[in-house]
């Protein structure tokens, strides 16, 4: 069966998801098949460069600042000057927890694709957790802040024992 799949896959990148889909289950499945057939086909793109940002910092607080103007900077340059608040806002409790809390190298990355990602890397595997800070902490606030802020948030682990945060802001359609 995977021959025939592999058989069935090879060589037809003009088709579309539906057409793939279309064709491997008239190769591999009977015209009655007892169970349901589910097939999930989908189709990746690769981003130019130019929609990619990422630096490296410094396990030195005072590094958020630079990472800030960084940002701040390909934005402008991106012409996504008015997410550039909130990014900075976002990178700079992200990058203060992984410097804080993590282990580095610490490593902050922007793709801009249909949404705004920021993600933030770092060498240490325990994940965040949202927290309710008492009216009387000094902190615990800065996850909350970057929920709401962020349309979506989570973690992801790296296979080196590490992880990424990142966070997806909205893009319209003039900015994408």
């Amino acid at each position: 069966g995977l021959d025939l799949l592999l058989t069935t896959l090879d060589g037809h990148p003009e088709r579309t998801p539906e057409e793939t889909c279309e064709a491997v289950i008239g190769a591999l499945v009977p015209g009655r098949a007892q169970d349901d057939v589910a097939l999930l086909v989908g189709r990746t793109r690769r981003l130019t460069a130019d929609n990619v940002a990422e630096w490296d910092v410094p396990t030195d607080p005072a590094a958020v600042s630079r990472v800030r103007a960084e940002v701040s900077a390909t934005l402008t340059d991106w012409n996504l000057i008015e997410q550039a608040f909130t990014t900075e806002l976002i990178l700079s409790e992200l990058v203060t927890n992984s410097i804080r809390h993590a282990a580095g190298p610490i490593r902050v990355r922007l793709v801009r694709d249909r949404a705004l990602i920021c993600e933030v890397s770092d060498h240490t595997s325990t994940s965040p957790h949202l927290r309710q800070a008492a009216s009387t902490d000094e902190g615990g606030r800065g996850l909350f802040l970057v929920a709401q802020l962020a349309e979506r948030w989570g973690t992801r682990y790296t296979d080196d024992g590490g992880k990424v945060i990142w966070t997806e802001q909205p893009l319209t359609g003039d900015e994408i």
